[in-house]
């Protein structure tokens, strides 16, 4: 611990966001820096409480006390070494993760917590910056080849467990470019893409193969790529979103969230715009769906100059404190802001889409009623209409933001025969060994749609298995390190 009065001493204080006006005008992340000093003081505010439930809080299972303490007494390449030991990608998480760790901070009970995603992230960026992330490429290879397809958290997490332990690794990746929804998920103002960038980097010096334009499936076939190399990972995360059954849903102007953000993504690397009518500016937007995704696509529409944008949510509006039922350390289903929200647009809850109309073809109305939600007699819930509440609200483009219903399994059912579960995610053992030996799966395609940090976690703890397998019966090669210092955390 620090300063034992630290928490008394200094509240809660994140960075300041910049100006509304300045970032509708551009595409540039929304926090400005923090200095050093403001930083130490966040980090004093680490109480000593005997038992960290912000570790219990974090999947990925980070020694947040320890890193705290460290950066308080200014000791931050000693800080830095202990954060990568469990997260192989804090300038991500740091800006991505929604912070259960935060929620999970003793503070939390009664005042602000420790502003511990935005410490994690002061730790890397000056781990960057004063060269202390450097590549570390294994000092000798065992010989054996792992496919890693897709390159989102989960696949990169796995890739540079394994490939620290000197197997070789190559991932596939069906984009144009390595990222998965880090790269074409999420918006340029929640993490500008050289960060992504500068990991890779990273990376590919540290003698890991990526491949993109890769229709695993296709060219090559799942049971090609199984035969060809001696363990395989799917990590093609949660990719078929859920759709929207009502009358109308056939009209133009009806977008899934994931094709919305891609194309700004693409534009603002650069590409030429192939998709313009998912263009919103100067048109009237309403967005289906209250979370994350949702909340990015607000964000999207109002830079882009939508004339209106009108975010709905199908469950009710969340109280502004944490009800009894919802007691610490659990995530707080309360009420929050997104920085987007913030920024501009509409919210409504309790709203059940009934159908759309339009003429023409085309979008013009959504027609919606009013609902009580309540709980179930064992377990669920029941969507009552409220009679009476009706109503119809004009929009030209409808972005389809309510999450993921599962993975692409098609192909990897025909080639390979793998299993899936009562979901439609692939099937896990507790090693994240499918039925087909040799074969495993991580993150949303195994869990379903998930956090950032589930998905490293799950990333790097397949890749632990995978060493597992790779290394029965040759035992006498194990580095000098040992797997289980190398791998690190959880």
């Amino acid at each position: 611990m620090g300063k034992p009065t630290g928490f008394t001493e200094w509240s809660r204080a994140m960075p300041k966001r910049r100006d509304k006006t300045a970032r509708l005008g551009d595409w540039n992340e929304v926090y400005e820096q923090q200095t050093v000093e403001q930083a130490r003081e966040q980090a004093a505010r680490c109480m000593d409480c005997g038992i960290p439930f912000c570790q219990q809080g974090c999947p990925l299972g980070n020694q947040i006390p320890d890193w705290n303490d460290l950066v308080y007494r200014d000791r931050w390449q000693a800080a830095h070494e202990r954060l990568a030991s469990t997260n192989n990608f804090p300038e991500f998480t740091g800006r991505l993760c929604p912070a259960p760790c935060e929620d999970a901070c003793t503070l939390a009970i009664n005042t602000g917590p420790v502003t511990i995603e935005q410490i994690e992230q002061e730790i890397i960026e000056r781990a960057f910056s004063e060269g202390w992330v450097e590549p570390q490429p294994p000092r000798q290879r065992s010989g054996k080849r792992v496919a890693v397809v897709g390159s989102g958290p989960a696949g990169l997490a796995a890739a540079a467990q394994l490939n620290s332990v000197g197997h070789s690794v190559k991932v596939f990746e069906a984009a144009d470019r390595i990222g998965g929804l880090l790269r074409y998920g999420i918006p340029d103002f929640k993490m500008e893409k050289w960060v992504l960038d500068r990991r890779l980097d990273v990376m590919r010096a540290e003698g890991i193969d990526f491949v993109t334009g890769a229709d695993v499936g296709r060219e090559p076939t799942w049971a090609e790529l199984h035969q060809a190399y001696d363990a395989v990972l799917i990590a093609t995360g949660s990719r078929r979103a859920r759709d929207l059954r009502v009358p109308g849903r056939e009209l133009s102007g009806v977008v899934f969230a994931m094709d919305f953000l891609t194309r700004q993504n693409k534009l603002g690397a650069g590409d030429a715009d192939v998709d313009v009518e998912l263009d919103v500016r100067g048109k009237r937007v309403v967005i289906l769906g209250g979370g994350d995704t949702g909340s990015d696509c607000l964000g999207t529409s109002l830079r882009q100059g939508a004339a209106i944008a009108h975010q709905i949510e199908l469950m009710p509006e969340p109280p502004a404190d944490r009800p009894g039922d919802n007691p610490w350390p659990q995530w707080p289903m309360i009420y929050r802001t997104s920085s987007s929200q913030e920024e501009g647009g509409e919210r409504d809850f309790a709203v059940l889409t009934k159908k759309l109309t339009g003429a023409g073809g085309a979008l013009q109305q959504l027609h919606a009623v009013r609902i009580d939600v309540k709980p179930k007699a064992g377990g669920g819930l029941l969507f009552d209409e409220i009679a009476g509440s009706e109503f119809a609200i004009d929009v030209d483009v409808i972005i389809l933001a309510m999450g993921f219903i599962g993975p692409e399994t098609d192909r990897l059912v025909d080639q390979l025969g793998i299993a899936l579960d009562p979901r439609g995610n692939v099937a896990t053992d507790e090693t994240f060994a499918t039925n087909v030996d040799g074969v495993f799966c991580a993150g949303d395609a195994n869990r379903g749609q998930s956090l950032i940090v589930w998905a490293i976690s799950e990333g790097r703890e397949a890749a632990r298995s995978i060493d597992v397998y790779l290394r029965a019966g040759e035992a006498a090669w194990l580095p000098t390190r040992g797997i289980h210092q190398h791998f690190g955390g959880r």
